[in-house]
């Protein structure tokens, strides 16, 4: 009989359902692939994966044979040509309006607010994408508007999570550790006396800010209940946008 593992292997611990188990051991393979990895080695591969070495190694010749990973001449491993070939097709169908305007069409269906996807540009915010509330009383922010990168909470996070600006003397600093350590930001009338914000962070795959979702809405609808389906769309486009 075959050894049980004494620990779970990263691939059975997030097994697909309905899935083959041998197809999400070798895609666990390439996922432990990360920034600064050039190449793994045999060792390397099992520790991280929690797979035998010698389940390793079968799993390596099937993807060595489609060319999704390749061996090195110093017998270390590294991902293949076929990763690149399929990159170039996504990136060249990738629209990011059809991943996030869906999104923020089904945040303001659950909430009745207006949301906004906001990135840096230069020394402002820029609001890519917009989808309003169905209401008639609520702000009046257009796709293509410029906004102040230090007053509103989509800018007050872009802020808080800029690697530079974030972390610079000055009397917000305390507010922007804060908004690292809570992962959101909700304010009325920090940019308009008027309207309410709540906003939070989406990460680029390789774990940068890429932007902020923002739910904007009059001050007397504010609704601090709207938190957690704004972080559940952040969290649903984290790792997707670019």
């Amino acid at each position: 009989m075959p050894r049980k593992a004494a620990t779970q292997s990263l691939a059975d611990a997030d097994a697909a359902q309905g899935g083959v188990a041998a197809v999400d051991r070798a895609l666990s393979l390439m996922s432990v692939f990360g920034p600064g990895d050039a190449a793994l080695s045999l060792g390397d591969l099992a520790e991280r994966t929690r797979l035998y070495k010698s389940t390793v190694l079968r799993l390596l010749a099937s993807l060595e044979h489609a060319r999704w990973i390749q061996r090195l001449e110093d017998g270390r491993y590294a991902l293949g040509p076929e990763v690149a070939r399929l990159h170039g097709i996504y990136a060249a169908s990738f629209s990011l309006e059809h991943v996030v305007v869906p999104a923020l069409q089904e945040l303001v269906a659950a909430t009745g607010e207006s949301a906004a996807y906001h990135v840096r540009q230069g020394n402002a915010r820029l609001c890519l994408y917009r989808v309003d509330s169905p209401h008639p009383v609520r702000d009046h922010i257009r796709s293509g508007d410029l906004l102040p990168l230090d007053r509103g909470s989509g800018g007050r996070v872009l802020t808080a999570y800029d690697p530079v600006l974030g972390r610079a003397p000055g009397p917000d600093q305390h507010l922007y550790a804060r908004i690292r350590a809570d992962g959101y930001f909700a304010a009325i009338g920090d940019r308009l006396a008027e309207v309410a914000g709540i906003s939070a962070p989406v990460f680029l795959a390789g774990g940068g800010i890429a932007a902020a979702v923002t739910l904007t809405a009059p001050a007397h609808r504010y609704d601090v209940r709207h938190l957690d389906t704004v972080l559940g769309t952040a969290r649903r486009l984290t790792g997707k946008v670019g």
